[in-house]
């Protein structure tokens, strides 16, 4: 998997553009500025974003091509930000936890979703907000991006038991057109999300 997302990150263009997410955008531009975490963050066009709206970014992601590509745009756009090499279950926490935690188009099999799931709440701090956006199930009839295989995909109702522990504020199914680089264009079924910590 660390081969296939280098080889992809590893070409000179942005894969998937240099604006951030859309749905990220909108959501992040609603909360007050602090810690975020943004896990498989790829070539880091959310994370430059949050931190030019003066958040304290910290990512993560296993492809040394994507970091590169995210730290070379940090530099262009004159923001800092703390990009470490790492998945989910080998990212060092070091005592901090997170005001937000974004999660765009973080697709796995099954059982590593529910863990990747329950590990992003763990690490979020009280009052801390979860952003989510992926792929629906029906996606699997589009050609706008994502994984091919159906159970990588999102239900509402996987979601709603994953986060089961948080206050849901939002989830929603959409279509929409999507503009994101070479990999992510055109039409496309999304799930939407956006959940707080109770304490």
């Amino acid at each position: 998997m660390k081969e296939l997302w280098n080889a992809r990150y590893s070409k000179t263009n942005y894969v998937y553009g240099l604006e951030p997410n859309n749905f990220f955008k909108q959501e992040i531009q609603k909360l007050s500025p602090g810690k975020i975490l943004l896990p498989a963050e790829g070539e880091g066009r959310n994370a430059v974003y949050a931190a030019k709206l003066g958040w304290e970014v910290t990512a993560f992601d296993i492809s040394t091509e994507g970091k590169k590509k995210a730290d070379k745009l940090a530099v262009e756009i004159g923001v800092s930000i703390n990009y470490l090499i790492a998945d989910f279950e080998q990212f060092d926490l070091q005592n901090k936890a997170f005001d937000c935690i974004a999660l765009t188009f973080v697709h796995t099999i099954p059982q590593k979703r529910i863990t990747n799931h329950k590990l992003v709440q763990k690490w979020l701090n009280p009052k801390g907000t979860i952003i989510l956006q992926g792929f629906s199930k029906e996606q699997i009839n589009y050609q706008s991006g994502g994984p091919k295989e159906e159970t990588m995909l999102f239900s509402p109702k996987e979601l709603e038991v994953d986060f089961k522990d948080l206050s849901i504020v939002m989830i929603s199914k959409t279509e929409e057109n999507l503009n994101e680089g070479e990999f992510h264009k055109g039409k496309a079924s999304l799930i939407n999300l956006v959940a707080k910590k109770n304490k």
